[in-house]
């Protein structure tokens, strides 16, 4: 079975007050810089397969911290499948401003019913994202371990549909800057392995040498198992 890390990208001087989505030339401040750097030192211990990457800076930042950290040389994709949500008119607006705006309520009670004025849906942002995850982890094949630097919705949307979500409850999924979400896809279904993690040793994630696959191997664990990400 493969693991896909999902990786927000770090810190920007719009992060937070203003929806920045895909303005062009936004680059990690000082604290996302640092951010990116931690979390590089965290994914070092795993031997990443591939590292896939939104097209916009502060993602392409992000996971190239992650690259120079690596002993090896994971493969290197940008895919456009990972870009932020098209915000359209909303791009640049300080969070207090669309607030009060109407279609702010159906964007927090019903996200699959939203198009952004001149802008994408949600729902198709969510399609193309989790069909990229599905492709790539397709492509890498099992026991791959590899990581997808992304944007809040982005993953949100991704860990919802991992999760069997409706899209419109993916608000109640919260991933921070920089952190590390885990998913496990296998023949069976997905398993989310960790979420929102800032800190945690991921050392426990290095692929098994490769072993001859036991019956039911992809099977929940009754019980809940002996942790350590482990089914």
């Amino acid at each position: 079975m493969s693991t896909l890390l999902l990786v927000r990208h770090g810190l920007t001087a719009m992060t937070g007050p203003v929806l920045a989505g895909r303005t062009p030339g936004l680059h990690l401040d000082e604290r996302g810089i640092k951010q990116a750097a931690a979390t590089a030192e965290r994914l070092a211990v795993l031997p990443l397969r591939a590292i896939v990457t939104s097209p916009l800076e502060r993602c392409v930042e992000t996971a190239q911290a992650v690259r120079d950290a690596q002993r090896g040389e994971p493969e290197w994709h940008v895919d456009d499948r990972l870009i932020e949500c098209g915000y359209g008119d909303w791009t640049g607006k300080a969070i207090k401003e669309l607030s009060r705006d109407p279609l702010w309520k159906t964007v927090q009670t019903q996200p699959s019913a939203v198009r952004f004025p001149n802008g994408e849906a949600l729902s198709d942002m969510s399609a193309r994202a989790v069909a990229a995850v599905r492709d790539w982890d397709a492509r890498l094949g099992d026991d791959a371990v590899w990581m997808a630097c992304s944007h809040g919705d982005v993953i949100k949307a991704i860990l919802a549909d991992a999760l069997g979500l409706h899209l419109d409850q993916y608000q109640r999924i919260v991933p921070d800057p920089c952190s590390v979400s885990i998913i496990r896809y296998t023949s069976t279904r997905p398993y989310v392995i960790r979420v929102n993690d800032t800190g945690g040793d991921l050392a426990a994630f290095t692929p098994p040498k490769r072993r001859r696959r036991k019956a039911g191997g992809d099977d929940a664990t009754v019980g809940g198992g002996a942790g350590g990400g482990s089914l």
